[in-house]
């Protein structure tokens, strides 16, 4: 639902916001799909107590693309990447498709 307040809109779902930029349903998916994961990855750095080099090393990329993701900047990393690093913390990702309407 989007509401207004004061001169703003007020948006609480990644569909919602995406609506009201004019922009298509399927990039709400990318942003939420982004999101969980990197969220994902982040719980799992920290509780497994990794460092940003081991982490670096079991996912095949740099040391600055994981510092960037720790930082929830995933903006220009693909989705294969992001999965790769969640993979080299432990887990892994099974896809489930849903109809959309």
């Amino acid at each position: 639902m989007i509401k207004k307040y004061k001169g703003m809109f007020i948006t609480q779902t990644a569909e919602d916001l995406a609506e009201l930029l004019g922009l298509e349903p399927s990039c709400a998916m990318d942003w939420r799909m982004r999101y969980d994961l990197n969220q994902r990855i982040v719980e799992n750095f920290k509780r497994k107590k990794m460092s940003i080099t081991t982490l670096a090393l079991k996912s095949q990329t740099s040391r600055a693309r994981i510092t960037r993701i720790l930082k929830k900047d995933t903006l220009g990393m693909s989705l294969d990447l992001l999965f790769r690093v969640l993979g080299a913390t432990g887990e892994g990702v099974q896809l489930k498709f849903l109809k959309v309407s």
